[in-house]
């Protein structure tokens, strides 16, 4: 499902713009990434749903598709 997929079916559903759904929606994923960032352990749990944390990785070596030169 993309964003835009999420905006038309809420806004279906609870009877508002698509512009007020996306503001809506903008609102809620600024206000767990803003929430994420706040600390290195942070978790942002919705019961019933899910929840979401921050996880570091090492970086991994890559390969640019264009030129096909080495990228970290």
């Amino acid at each position: 499902m993309t964003k835009a997929d999420l905006v038309e079916k809420v806004a279906t559903q609870v009877n508002l713009t698509k512009k007020d759904t996306e503001v809506v929606i903008d609102t809620i994923f600024d206000s767990i990434s803003h929430a994420l960032a706040l600390k290195n352990d942070a978790k942002v749990e919705l019961r019933g749903f899910g929840s979401f944390r921050v996880r570091r990785r090492r970086a991994r070596q890559g390969r640019n598709p264009q030129t096909g030169n080495p990228v970290q």
